[in-house]
């Protein structure tokens, strides 16, 4: 009689249960939640101190070159930020200083399509199959003064690091559909 114990299965990779699915809708809505509320240092404790956020820029390109419309890692970018660079830019919102956010925009934030996996090491190995690597789709309205309206649509593509404190976005990368944007300015965080 074989009394070994069965070598453990690699999650790496797989779809998460429906348990850790509400979890990270949760925690996304919870996010959502602080950024329509200028909560903005609240939203600071939901990032990893390693955060890399990450918003590049986008080209139309003909099918065959679809591979270049995305901005390379060093080309332009509407974000490449830290934490340390996102608490800068908020102390500066609260200091009355940032012209573009006086009066304050009010958002809305629509975070859907979410879609969790486990993180494969092989394709991340700073990090363990107890982080998360998740897709979601969002729709952020943003209204300012009387007529200034922005809409802005695009993918995010995470990952989420389990902490002690709960989960924590490690690596966030946010794509918009637009190319061009029609927004006089880009002081949303995504």
């Amino acid at each position: 009689m074989n009394t070994s114990t069965p070598p453990a299965v690699s999650r790496a990779g797989a779809r998460a249960d429906r348990d850790t699915h509400f979890e990270v809708e949760q925690f996304y809505y919870d996010e959502a939640d602080l950024l329509d509320e200028g909560r903005y240092g609240d939203w600071l404790e939901l990032l990893a101190e390693d955060l890399d956020y990450w918003m590049p820029t986008r080209t139309n390109r003909l099918r065959r070159q679809q591979a270049l419309s995305v901005a390379a890692r060093g080309e332009a970018a509407f974000y490449d930020e830290t934490k340390e660079s996102l608490a800068w830019r908020i102390r500066r919102f609260d200091s009355g200083m940032a012209w573009a956010e006086d009066p304050p925009s009010r958002t809305r934030h629509l975070v859907t399509n979410v879609q969790v996996r486990h993180i494969d090491p092989a394709e991340h190995p700073d990090f363990d199959d107890r982080d998360l690597l998740v897709r979601s789709a969002f729709l952020v309205y943003r209204n300012r003064l009387q007529r200034e309206e922005n809409l802005f649509a695009g993918g995010r593509t995470d990952i989420l690091r389990r902490t002690p404190h709960g989960l924590r976005v490690a690596r966030r990368t946010i794509l918009l559909d637009q190319n061009i944007l029609q927004a006089k300015n880009i002081s949303t965080f995504f």
